[in-house]
């Protein structure tokens, strides 16, 4: 008797850490829907450690764009390699046109994606773009019900490893927060400078929080941040933990897990704290909320005071950045005092 060949799902996904955890409840209304699916994800390479230990996926698949991936030859290579896998279904979350044209090379039967890109041609389900700009959760979960699953939650998710919860107990004990001890992480960089409330901000509230409810503070940060976070670090009047650079992104997740509080700008580790479930505050400025803020059954709060600039602004020479400095230390220390009493 031959045996029966599991149905093989491609997701193709987006490009940047945020907006991978974005697509988590996706992948997991897709892995819900299709339980005996073998469900593969195609994924740039920085965004690996996203997905990793993601018990909806079976296989993580790299496309690297910008190296072995970028010549005609590089793309023949990753077709073929694809093809081989006889994908029955690719859901293309990403906008791009030539990643539709890849899989449909590819020769995957069914490919479901919005018509971006002018690539309507190319898909065997075309999604209709919402009235409305709706949170990036719905815009790619839109592309499950138009297919008819039903998604169960609308929260994204990050998956550690047994080993980066030792680490992370191993910090908290190394620094001498014990059981009732109280830690606050803040995560000042952004990928782009206006997106950042001001680090003399950052410091003096900092400061405040240690004075009045005593807690431990920690700076982190990717290793592009160090100059940013010794700059906050001059300014504070206490000694912070830094770990500026100096963790993998399942680590710090582990850290977040364990903190008491997380502060922090639009940026992917914002939303990594709030997939773990850890009390975040997330500061927002030329971004939406709506749009990009925290998401999902989580105990998160949003300080968004711009009034006076469009939104979302590119403008990456900005050096009034008034949309930021509208919130005040007041602000954020009032609300921290807040949730850290929840």
């Amino acid at each position: 008797m031959s045996k029966v060949r599991r149905n093989k799902i491609l997701i193709i996904n987006v490009n940047w850490i945020g907006d991978v955890l974005f697509t988590t409840p996706f992948i997991r209304a897709v892995s819900e829907a299709y339980p005996d699916s073998y469900i593969a994800c195609l994924l740039h390479p920085r965004c690996k450690e996203m997905l990793e230990d993601n018990p909806c996926l079976n296989e993580i698949i790299i496309y690297d764009e910008e190296g072995i991936h970028k010549s005609i030859l590089g793309k023949i290579k990753l077709i073929w390699s694809l093809k081989k896998k006889k994908f029955d279904t690719a859901f293309i979350l990403h906008r791009s046109f030539t990643k539709a044209l890849i899989a449909r090379l590819a020769g995957v039967k069914e490919l479901v994606g919005y018509p971006t890109k002018k690539r309507s041609f190319l898909l065997t389900k075309v999604v209709e773009e919402p009235d409305e700009e709706v949170h990036k959760v719905e815009y790619f979960l839109n592309i499950a019900r138009a297919v008819g699953i039903k998604p169960g939650s609308d929260s994204y998710e990050f998956f550690t490893r047994r080993l980066d919860m030792e680490y992370a107990q191993d910090l908290m004990e190394n620094n001498g927060i014990g059981k009732d001890g109280k830690l606050v992480v803040i995560c000042p960089g952004g990928n782009w400078n206006p997106k950042r409330w001001p680090k003399e901000n950052f410091a003096a509230c900092a400061d405040l929080l240690v004075k009045n409810l005593g807690v431990k503070i920690l700076i982190s940060g990717s290793p592009k941040d160090a100059l940013l976070v010794n700059e906050i670090k001059g300014l504070m009047k206490t000694t912070p933990i830094i770990l500026c650079g100096k963790t993998s992104l399942k680590q710090l997740a582990a850290i977040f897990k364990k903190a008491s509080l997380v502060i922090a700008n639009d940026t992917g580790t914002m939303h990594l704290a709030v997939a773990m479930k850890a009390r975040t505050i997330a500061l927002f400025g030329p971004t939406s909320p709506k749009l990009t803020g925290p998401y999902g059954a989580s105990l998160y709060s949003v300080i968004y005071k711009n009034t006076n600039c469009d939104v979302p602004c590119y403008d990456f020479s900005c050096r009034d950045n008034s949309c930021m400095k509208e919130i005040t230390v007041e602000d954020v220390a009032k609300e921290a005092e807040r949730m850290l009493a929840v």
